[in-house]
């Protein structure tokens, strides 16, 4: 196990027992009272804001949007009632696999 899957699945963790917080006191209650439409504007957004970090060479800035970024997916996975570990076993089946091929396979 890496590290980085400790910290993905704290997070899911907390993100799981935070949706049912009251919505004045956690972020994550009050993206989930607002419903799926904008939990999933607010994963778009802070894909805009990660590639404009990248683009821009703000190292530290991408840093932190992509942080927004996975945490943002973590709720919108959440919401759709999706595990992690079930975007990790496709990541793990893919392994290997020719980004090209992998995308020719998939239906059109």
């Amino acid at each position: 196990m890496t590290t980085l899957e400790p910290t993905l699945t704290r997070l899911e963790q907390t993100i799981a027992r935070r949706r049912a917080a009251d919505p004045d006191a956690s972020y994550v209650a009050r993206l989930h009272a607002k419903g799926l439409a904008k939990i999933a504007q607010k994963v778009g957004e802070e894909a805009v804001e990660s590639v404009i970090a990248a683009m821009t060479d703000d190292r530290q800035g991408l840093v932190g949007e992509a942080a927004d970024l996975l945490f943002h997916l973590m709720v919108l996975l959440g919401a759709k009632d999706i595990p992690l570990a079930e975007v990790l076993a496709e990541l793990d089946r893919r392994e290997g696999t020719s980004g090209l091929a992998e995308k020719a396979s998939r239906p059109l």
